[in-house]
């Protein structure tokens, strides 16, 4: 197992989830005053760091990428030409291009569109998705040829899309409801996580036909070796934390958040508030787990490593 590769493979689809997850959660959760209150520019000031933070983890990754495909021993020895190479030659650098012309997007477009939010928080979400979109082409279905490729393709970018909600979502959600939030925040909490129920529905959805599809395409009709540390192995412990994520997404909406109503009706949020927090931490920790399993799946053979 490439360490590093997975390191830069993780922290680029923490990234670039949060990139696109947290502008779409503006957009379809937050009203026109909210997206242009203290909240929105800290939304946008998210997307700043987060998308400048894409750009040297992209640099990185093509680095590391450059080094594998040449074998040399260490990145001094790699010139300017391999990179030329790899962007205007291969799939994955044209991918690379692109995502770079993104993430730049958003950072001038969180920078000086902050007088329009609904726009500004638009392009964010349009060229964070762009930009989270390319990391299909740094996994399985780009190695896959013809229809079969484009089918793979698509999956993976659907699938990636619907990832990005779900912990964009869970982001702001942690935010909002920090411990030292004001009763306008846990309002809009209350609100939020309430009313998360159809697009929750959509992306639960989405991923789980998605991921069906990717298994079928990457493993076919057959179960894999079920080692830990093989794909198998890794694989099933993915399902474990998505049934997790299940199970604490549906305590939430089920439960805590109806909570979090009345007790936002009856003046009295500090217990409930922290209750549905502990539980959005968790949900939270498994989706980063995922990530990371997701980050070591992306290299590995389903025959085994």
């Amino acid at each position: 197992m490439d360490w590093a590769t997975v390191a830069v493979r993780f922290a680029l689809y923490f990234d670039l989830t949060t990139l696109f997850g947290l502008p779409l959660f503006g957009l379809y959760a937050l009203r026109r005053d909210e997206l242009s209150s203290r909240l929105g520019a800290r939304f946008a000031a998210i997307c700043i760091a987060v998308a400048a933070l894409g750009i040297v983890l992209s640099l990185a990754n093509m680095a590391i990428m450059a080094k594998g495909m040449t074998g040399a021993s260490s990145y001094g020895e790699l010139q300017g030409h391999v990179f030329e190479m790899i962007v205007t030659g291969t799939d994955f650098g044209a991918a690379w291009a692109v995502r770079l012309v993104a993430l730049l997007l958003c950072v001038g477009v969180a920078l000086f569109v902050r007088r329009r939010p609904a726009l500004q928080f638009g392009v964010l979400a349009a060229a964070g998705g762009v930009a989270l979109s390319t990391l299909a082409w740094g996994g399985h279905g780009a190695m896959d040829d013809g229809v079969r490729r484009y089918i793979h393709l698509a999956s993976d970018i659907a699938h990636l899309m619907a990832a990005g909600a779900w912990v964009g979502t869970l982001l702001a959600f942690v935010l909002l409801s920090h411990p030292s939030a004001t009763p306008g925040k846990v309002a809009l909490l209350s609100r939020t996580s309430n009313g998360f129920a159809q697009v929750g529905t959509i992306v639960v959805a989405t991923l789980t036909v998605t991921g069906v599809v990717n298994y079928w395409l990457i493993v076919g009709p057959v179960l894999p070796e079920l080692a830990l540390t093989s794909y198998g192995g890794l694989l099933v412990s993915k399902l474990a934390l998505f049934g997790t994520m299940l199970a604490l997404a549906a305590a939430n909406r089920f439960h805590f958040s109806p909570q979090l109503e009345r007790a936002v009706r009856a003046g009295d949020h500090g217990v409930a508030v922290r209750t549905l927090r502990r539980s959005l931490m968790f949900e939270t920790s498994a989706a980063t787990l995922i990530l990371a399993l997701v980050a070591s799946l992306g290299i590995l053979s389903p025959s085994g490593m």
